[in-house]
């Protein structure tokens, strides 16, 4: 007698497309107000711009077709390219992990503290984020005449002989603005480590204990890191978008565009491109490079993370 073929409980995988959003419509009808948003302000924005990265548009006149003239141009004819491309580079990997880091490290120390010094520490740490135009306040410290707060503290201390220009010298104008994306991107990640702190499990210590974790360090590296994987990787994305955007702290302190774009990003060029010189499809052209630059890096530090969590 033939054996009667047995249907494993939850194999959605035998079931068709259209039977597998049948049973899960009410999921797709919440989902669908978010994905038609997502759709029409991410989705066709960047197709868009692929598109327009292959044509000369003004902006005035419609585009024209150029083929693959903006990608030839960007690589072999565009100079201040590559510079932006560079202080964009030092911005992302200089600023980037340091500000990783430093917030892990600061949502790991005020942790330990009690709860209502730690709610005064995460509200100053948070600050920088919920501040609206605070630039004017850094304009004031790096100042380059003697009246700026560090240059005067500097003069004071005879460290200096004259006031620098920290602003303006092409010597320092990088390091500045460096201090000041770093001191402003330290709220969103710092957050996301502080809720992960809190909502981990306490038996997991109590267990490790048990084991033989017997210091702060142990509880780290073998129980506090793997629990995080999810706040990590959020964390690690957040600081990709912000390292490779930084465009507000730099036409807000030093100009748009920089002198000799000697502090100018790829989204500032973009700015300068396309709306200054309204070429668009170049600026079109740029955008992609950074779309891709962005995405590789993210893939590259997410396949790190899920790594290090399987581990």
């Amino acid at each position: 007698m033939p054996r009667k073929k047995q249907t494993v409980p939850g194999s959605a995988g035998r079931l068709s497309v259209r039977e597998q959003i049948r049973r899960s419509r009410d999921s797709y009808l919440l989902m669908a107000p978010f994905m038609l948003l997502f759709v029409f302000l991410t989705v066709i924005p960047i197709l868009s711009a692929v598109g327009l990265s292959f044509t000369s548009f003004n902006m005035l006149e419609a585009p024209r077709f150029v083929g693959w003239q903006n990608y030839q141009r960007m690589l072999l004819g565009d100079p201040i390219f590559y510079t932006v491309v560079k202080n964009t580079l030092l911005f992302a990997f200089l600023t980037g992990p340091v500000s990783y880091v430093l917030s892990f490290l600061f949502a790991w120390l005020i942790n330990e503290t009690g709860r209502l010094l730690r709610t005064v520490l995460t509200a100053v740490f948070y600050m920088p984020v919920l501040a609206g135009n605070i630039y004017f306040v850094w304009a004031f410290l790096l100042s380059g005449d003697s009246y700026g707060v560090i240059n005067g503290l500097l003069l004071q201390m005879n460290l200096i002989q004259e006031p620098v220009g920290w602003l303006v010298d092409q010597n320092y104008i990088m390091g500045s603005l460096m201090v000041v994306q770093l001191w402003m991107s330290l709220g969103t990640g710092f957050l996301a480590f502080i809720a992960g702190f809190q909502s981990m499990d306490r038996s997991l210590f109590e267990a490790g204990a048990i084991d033989g974790i017997h210091n702060r360090w142990q509880e780290l590296w073998h129980i506090t890191l793997p629990s995080m994987s999810s706040q990590l990787l959020f964390s690690a994305v957040m600081q990709i978008g912000a390292s490779f955007g930084v465009s507000t702290v730099i036409t807000t302190l030093v100009g748009f565009p920089t002198s000799q774009y000697s502090a100018d990003t790829v989204v500032t060029y973009i700015m300068d491109v396309g709306t200054t010189r309204f070429e668009m499809g170049y600026a079109c052209t740029i955008a992609v490079f950074l779309f891709a630059l962005m995405f590789l890096s993210n893939f590259m530090i997410s396949g790190l993370l899920r790594k290090f969590r399987t581990e």
